[in-house]
């Protein structure tokens, strides 16, 4: 009886351990749309509203879903209390913290970096074409991850179950 118990968990620790990872790879598309979406959404913030930054990231820290509305959020406090930090440290060191709460990679966080670096220092115009040029980045990072979704996700569900049952196999 013992023996089945202990089975079963190793069985569904490394089936859980699969799916997690699976999810991971699921996450992973959305949250570049996510990201696309609220750019672009800053961009008409920008152009048409000419809304200040500290007010545009906050308006879209409450149209974004998590994690992406944490971030435009934490920014909008930081630049409200900016403390004679720039624009610029202030998204870098936001970003580099919440990074981690996401599912997006490396080549992602180093695009909306960059754009970090122009965002109120330029005209509108210019800021507009970085915006453009991080969407379309995006974008490319977007197609990117939907492939190893399509590559990696059922295999990491697969690789689990299949983990599992042969911890299971080689206990008895």
């Amino acid at each position: 009886m013992l023996k089945f118990v202990g089975s079963v968990l190793i069985l569904g620790a490394a089936a859980w351990f699969g799916f997690l990872q699976a999810s991971h790879y699921a996450r992973r598309p959305k949250q570049i749309r996510l990201m696309i979406s609220a750019l672009q959404r800053m961009e008409t913030e920008i152009v048409y509203a000419v809304t200040p930054l500290p007010d545009a990231f906050r308006s879209l820290s409450k149209q974004m879903a998590e994690p992406v509305s944490s971030m435009f959020r934490l920014t909008s406090e930081r630049l409200i209390s900016a403390e004679g930090r720039s624009t610029r440290e202030i998204w870098q060191h936001t970003i580099t913290d919440m990074w981690r709460r996401t599912s997006m990679k490396q080549p992602e966080q180093e695009v909306v970096l960059q754009l970090g670096s122009v965002l109120g220092l330029s005209d509108r115009g210019d800021q507009i074409k970085h915006l453009r040029l991080a969407v379309s980045q995006l974008q490319a990072e977007e197609a990117e991850a939907r492939d190893e979704q399509r590559r990696y996700e059922k295999m990491w569900k697969s690789l689990g179950v299949l983990v599992g049952a042969l911890i299971v196999i080689l206990m008895y």
